[in-house]
């Protein structure tokens, strides 16, 4: 690294204050422990699932720490258990990772680029008498492993002759036994308190193809011992994983110091990133998208990278999001409205505003020439000076909120209501002079007058009026399909109460409106677009909008209603 990068990473953490991780690498360069004086770590993701948002925490961390000490950081893909692995997570786990703005350039690496290698260490321990084969049944082998107070007990395998051990793992890895008949494990300490290190297995059969290496393999290496040794063969100098791996140090550190392992690389441990109302297990995700409960692992409910990004939230928001809940080492529940609130503080500040009317009740405007155009300059967003103007169309029929016209008002409202005076936004002040009715009594259209001076919002006498709506053209407006998504779940711990968290959905977690009026510019928005539909919140448009269907999701409200909503279902 050089001196002008670690002058300025040192002087950003004297601006701000360093976390323990990035203490530790201080520590590092600044006493010579690092090679080349080049940090390198890596982000090791395992393809049998979708990212989630706790991914965005260790995603940021890692390429964030290569990036502010002028180190490299891997991708890695923990390809371990073909059985539960596909190119499409691949795929997506790629894609999710450059959405948040971060590239491994050639650092690409799979935990299968090192099977040869991995296999070849497994063999050398056999011959050194430092593994053996275990053909206990996995219900032995748990039983056998011991607990927390009681020590393990031996396999009755574990004193095998090297050449038996070496025929049988031979003969493994040809594929003549069944899954379940053999493991290779490490010789170790059956008594060793940590249970972790009490003979861990090394490699397990398995009859599955692999996304990458197709049928060469009929053995597996498990994780803790393909882990540390893939960060060994990498350079890797500061492993960073979660809280739950900090009993695995020890099998870690024993991996790295095998016979042949040129470089020891350090494991460190922070607390994972946490939500309420959040399930973050990747089996219960996938639960749920078998299920159908949901559309699948990009659905905007989920709490998956290509669920939010679906939802609209952007990445430079996740990015503030997980910079405020910070790197500790004490595990923690981060309140869901946290994120919530990042996500309005970035988007108030890029979403264009839009006039979207989305349960319409048409507007009539007696008084207003029947043929008469207008068009008014409306701001694209009030917070960006840059983001310029357009026009929008104004004439005799309007739509307006169905919420925005009472007929019997309670006290405090200051919407439309027979003899009342509001203004349209941009546009001008009407009075409502009455409204007609469908069979059933529900109030279809309302009458009303404008005053041709006040346009603008600015009237000869300076009278004002209490209530503003947006409203939008029924000659021009378009039809779109607009999805209220909100959380998933209804109770801060999913199961927490019934140890099932299918038990907490949230029935409203997805609303669907198919009768909005639109601007009619929107017809050819994109995914990706930000934008604030006025009252109602910030929107997106869906990847199933097309021209001729409009569909937008809702990717937060303006404000947090949680709380009433749960007062309202008696939460």
């Amino acid at each position: 690294m050089s001196e002008d990068v670690r002058t300025n990473a040192t002087q950003e953490g004297e601006e701000k204050s360093l976390n323990f991780i990035e203490k530790i690498i201080e520590d590092d360069l600044a006493n010579g422990r690092v090679p080349n004086n080049t940090i390198v770590t890596r982000f090791p993701p395992e393809p049998n699932g979708y990212l989630h948002v706790g991914h965005i925490k260790s995603i940021c961390l890692n390429f964030g720490l290569a990036q502010k000490y002028g180190g490299i950081c891997h991708l890695r893909l923990d390809d371990t258990n073909p059985a539960k692995e596909d190119m499409e997570y691949i795929d997506s786990i790629k894609s999710d990772i450059r959405w948040l703005g971060f590239d491994w350039g050639e650092h690409e690496y799979y935990a299968s680029d090192y099977y040869d290698q991995l296999h070849e260490i497994a063999i050398n321990l056999i011959k050194q008498g430092l593994a053996y084969v275990d053909g206990q049944t996995p219900e032995q082998v748990k039983e056998n492993r011991g607990t927390l107070t009681t020590p393990g007990k031996n396999s009755p395998d574990r004193d095998r002759s090297i050449e038996e051990n070496l025929r049988l793992f031979k003969e493994m890895g040809e594929g003549k036994y069944p899954e379940g008949t053999y493991l290779l494990r490490a010789k170790l300490d059956m008594a060793s308190p940590n249970i972790n290190m009490r003979d861990p297995a090394l490699y397990r059969i398995k009859f599955a193809e692999h996304p990458r290496t197709g049928n060469k393999w009929c053995v597996y290496p498990m994780y803790d011992f393909t882990h540390p040794i893939s960060d060994a063969i990498e350079g890797i100098t500061h492993s960073i994983c979660t809280l739950e791996f900090e009993d695995h140090r020890p099998a870690y550190d024993w991996a790295c110091s095998i016979d042949g392992i040129d470089h020891t690389p350090h494991q460190y441990e922070f607390a994972r990133l946490n939500i309420n109302y959040f399930v973050m297990s990747k089996r219960k995700l996938l639960n749920l998208v078998q299920l159908g409960i949901v559309s699948g692992w990009d659905d905007p409910r989920m709490p998956t990278i290509s669920g939010i990004r679906r939802r609209g939230y952007s990445p430079e928001s996740m990015k503030d999001f997980v910079s405020r809940v910070g790197v500790a080492k004490v595990e923690s529940v981060v309140d869901y409205s946290l994120m919530e609130f990042c996500v309005r503080e970035d988007l108030n500040k890029r979403a264009k505003r839009v006039m979207a009317v989305l349960d319409p009740i048409k507007l009539v405007i007696d008084n207003y020439p029947e043929d008469k155009v207008e068009y008014f300059e409306i701001e694209n967003n009030p917070e960006d000076p840059t983001a310029g103007t357009r026009k929008m169309a104004f004439c005799k029929e309007l739509y307006i909120e169905r919420e925005d016209f009472m007929e019997v008002p309670p006290k405090g409202y200051h919407r439309l209501y027979i003899g009342n005076e509001i203004r349209l936004k941009t546009a001008y002040y009407v009075k409502a002079t009455s409204c007609e009715k469908d069979e059933n009594g529900n109030v279809t259209v309302v009458h009303c007058t404008y005053d041709p001076e006040s346009r603008g919002g600015e009237t000869p006498d300076g009278r004002k009026v209490k209530g503003t709506s947006h409203w939008v053209s029924a000659r021009h407006a378009i039809d779109g399909e607009v999805r209220l998504y909100d959380k998933l779940f209804a109770t801060e711990y999913p199961g927490g109460e019934t140890g099932n968290y299918l038990d907490d959905l949230n029935p409203d977690s997805l609303i669907v409106l198919q009768n909005a009026k639109l601007e009619p510019w929107l017809a050819d928005a994109k995914p990706g677009e930000y934008l604030q539909f006025m009252r109602s919140g910030y929107f997106t448009p869906d990847y199933d909008s097309t021209p001729s269907h409009p569909v937008f999701n809702r990717t937060v409200t303006l404000k947090d209603s949680w709380a009433k909503q749960k007062a309202k279902m008696g939460l």
